[in-house]
């Protein structure tokens, strides 16, 4: 991806912003793949050819199991629907529904309505609609809690390719934004958005991550296509060996870590030096699986709650996560700064 400007900054310290934008420059690419043969997206809208449904044990009551099913829908892009609550309405997917962005256990939260109508941990599923191109889904859950599986979202992603896609009699809607924008925190991290070239409506990721642990600095530059996005999710959500340890001794005191379905299967934990269980996803003998489950589950899942159209354009993504993430979406509406391509 070529270097370039971070443009305006919406929030954030310019100082801090300007020793990111250096230190993320330096930063190595362990894998460029923008070179890579890109299949042009669907021209037309779509949605799956037929229901699905998947079950696994719950992320946050890993003792009990958890059903999604994914239904085709005609517009309006993502939707979720608590089947276990009479007295809640079905709630868009959409920047204007996110609740929180968690504390202890980091992940985006879906709310709408009434207080328990809620869907935790959404980030691993709403990230299949810009991954995998599709636009129109209804997600029937029968809890506030989703399942966690020990492939990432690699089952989700096989449900769905097992349901099939279908296009609708529409054309596809494309968003990007009117310039170059960045959100930058108080750690050094920030994310940047730049508008999609004339005559091309792609999405590029520049993801690097930066972890005081065995994970290290990771970078990838990639494309955004279903191919690609089949092997990254198979990344598993990352922690660290003390936060681990934390959940599974202290945290049992508290009722969002008490139940958590965390095991070595479904985690990678990290330790200063090593990893306490094998990484996946290597390249070069390095395992970039920490850089790929926050560019592909992760960033992807922000950029999910674009709820016009598939957003179009080059994101750089630098030490950040779901709370910059979000807020860089939030920023767009705010400020008024997605316009159709």
């Amino acid at each position: 991806m070529p270097e370039a400007s971070y443009g305006r900054l919406l929030a954030g310290s310019p100082e801090l912003l300007q020793r990111a934008w250096a230190q993320w420059q330096q930063q190595p690419v362990d894998w460029d793949l923008t070179p890579e043969p890109w299949p042009l997206p669907p021209a037309r809208q779509t949605t799956l050819a037929r229901a699905v449904s998947v079950q696994g044990p719950g992320t946050f009551f890993g003792k009990s199991t958890r059903t999604l099913t994914f239904e085709p829908a005609e517009a309006n892009g993502w939707w979720f629907e608590r089947q276990d609550l009479d007295d809640a309405l079905p709630f868009p997917v959409s920047a204007r529904n996110v609740w929180t962005t968690g504390d202890v256990v980091s992940n985006i939260v879906l709310r709408a309505g009434p207080p328990h109508n809620y869907v935790r941990m959404v980030e691993h599923i709403i990230a299949l609609k810009v991954g995998l191109h599709l636009d129109h889904v209804r997600v029937r859950t029968d809890s506030g809690d989703p399942p966690l599986f020990a492939q990432g979202s690699r089952d989700l992603v096989a449900a769905l390719d097992a349901a099939g896609l279908r296009e609708l009699n529409r054309p596809a809607d494309y968003y990007t934004v009117a310039e170059t924008v960045t959100v930058c925190n108080p750690n050094g991290g920030f994310c940047t958005l730049r508008p999609a070239q004339p005559g091309a409506p792609e999405l590029r990721v520049d993801c690097a991550v930066d972890f005081p642990t065995a994970i290290g600095r990771q970078r990838v530059c990639f494309r955004v296509h279903p191919a690609r996005f089949r092997y990254a999710a198979e990344a598993r959500t990352n922690t660290s060996a003390l936060k681990m340890l934390y959940c599974k001794t202290l945290g049992k005191l508290f009722a969002d870590v008490r139940n958590l379905g965390y095991t070595r299967e479904n985690i990678l934990i990290a330790g200063r030096r090593g990893y306490y269980n094998p990484p996946r996803l290597l390249h070069a003998g390095k395992s970039l699986e920490a850089v790929w489950h926050r560019a592909a589950l992760d960033l992807l899942a922000a950029l999910a709650l674009v709820e016009e159209g598939r957003f179009v354009g080059e994101v750089i993504s630098y030490k950040a996560g779901h709370t910059l993430d979000v807020q860089m979406i939030c920023m767009l509406y705010k400020h008024g700064l997605l316009r159709k391509f």
